[in-house]
């Protein structure tokens, strides 16, 4: 049964410089960035004066346009949302909700718990029995840069496990362990509880984090998923979402286009906290 959605809201060739706005040229690249919440006009200049901003691959001067329908823009090479029509929510998936588009067996989807126009995608997969925050959007190449393993991008889980792990346990979650599909890279982890794990993970295979403490013998009872690079919120409570904040976007953007850089929780969490919300139906 689709869900009644609701939401917190938060908040190519080169053009002569004319008039303020968007016309067949395209629209002045300093007014994307600033629309975007990169900095304000006249530091948006400085950035392209500084040659920090690239257009479909090239640094940019002041005075181009780019039509942001069809242009890349990025930033110090981080890709820059600027298409009409993209969206980016943020979702608490309660257990028991698959994440697909849809499913055989008749069960609740994620995509159900969001708007269905525009029609968006899970990014990455938590299976059913996982909670916790999952991105959904249409933005394809933000999608390809938070999955392909070579960003690296952090996302962090609280597991809580049968037993109580020892030291020698950590460790070895630590400097990666021995799966069917392969050893798996080191992480971070830490005992927050006697029968709780936090660990930090950027790769993003199947159950991994399931069968890495089910192999040093403490599986899982439940387990959440806290945060993705650096986006996080506790208050976002099961079966809610809300659109990502333009500082969220960016600092996602960053840490997609970073490999390997480990992720800090977004600045705007304690704004987006203060927003108004309503829960999914």
């Amino acid at each position: 049964m689709t869900a009644t959605p609701g939401a917190r809201r938060p908040e190519e060739p080169d053009g002569p410089a004319t008039e303020e706005g968007t016309d067949f040229e395209g629209e002045r690249l300093q007014k994307v960035l600033a629309r975007a919440g990169i900095a304000s006009r006249r530091a948006a200049e400085e950035l392209i004066a500084g040659g920090r901003v690239t257009v479909n691959g090239a640094v940019a001067s002041l005075g181009r346009r780019v039509d942001v329908a069809h242009d890349r823009v990025a930033v110090d090479g981080a890709p820059l949302t600027v298409r009409p029509g993209q969206v980016y929510y943020l979702l608490n998936k309660p257990e028991g909700v698959v994440t697909t588009a849809s499913d055989p067996e008749g069960r609740r989807t994620v995509v159900q718990l969001v708007p269905s126009e525009p029609r968006v995608f899970p990014v990455g997969r938590l299976d059913a029995g996982t909670e916790g925050l999952l991105l959904l959007t249409n933005d394809g190449d933000l999608t390809h840069h938070l999955t392909h393993p070579r960003f690296g991008v952090d996302k962090e889980y609280l597991a809580h496990v049968e037993g109580q792990p020892s030291p020698a346990d950590v460790r070895r979650l630590r400097e990666g362990v021995e799966l069917e599909d392969g050893r798996t890279s080191p992480a971070r982890v830490a005992l927050v509880a006697p029968d709780m794990l936090r660990i930090v993970i950027h790769e993003g295979r199947n159950r991994q984090v399931r069968r890495m403490c089910e192999a040093v013998g403490h599986p899982v009872l439940r387990l959440v998923r806290t945060r993705i690079g650096p986006l996080t919120d506790r208050r976002l409570a099961p079966g809610e979402w809300r659109p990502l904040t333009a500082a969220e976007l960016r600092g996602l953007s960053e840490a997609a286009a970073a490999p390997g850089v480990p992720s800090t929780p977004s600045r705007s969490r304690a704004r987006s906290r203060s927003r108004s919300r309503s829960q999914s139906r």
